[in-house]
């Protein structure tokens, strides 16, 4: 069963060289311990946090580096391009009228990465 993605999750993107948190701010009228993100949660550095050093080719300033360094590749500093919303929503959660984000959403960056969600920041805790 997919979980819903909350303030404190972490993602990956396939060109990045770190994790980095994912922040979504408290939307009301859904007023939880922790803020769940929507689909439109995808702002770079607000929303979703630099991953590290960006290894793509397609990012201008890795693609200058890379060319200067005469093609060694030069890693950069990450700063997110997310191109478009997370997908797929959730086809059951709106959060004030617009979808949740669950952990199998993904989000594409214009620099050809792909981020995946690697932990939703919250777990379900089982008794037996």
């Amino acid at each position: 069963m997919p979980k819903l993605v909350v303030t404190g999750a972490t993602a990956q993107c396939s060109k990045g060289t770190a994790p980095a948190p994912l922040t979504f701010p408290p939307s009301p009228p859904i007023m939880g311990k922790t803020p769940a993100g929507t689909i439109m949660g995808n702002a770079p550095m607000a929303n979703v946090a630099s991953f590290g050093m960006c290894l793509s080719l397609a990012n201008p300033t890795v693609a200058a580096a890379t060319s200067a360094a005469l093609g060694v590749l030069t890693p950069q500093p990450c700063v997110p391009a997310p191109a478009g919303p997370w997908a797929p929503p959730s086809a059951k959660v709106l959060i004030g009228g617009v979808p949740a984000v669950l952990d199998s959403s993904m989000l594409n960056c214009a620099y050809a990465g792909q981020i995946k969600i690697v932990f939703p920041g919250q777990v379900i805790v089982e008794a037996q």
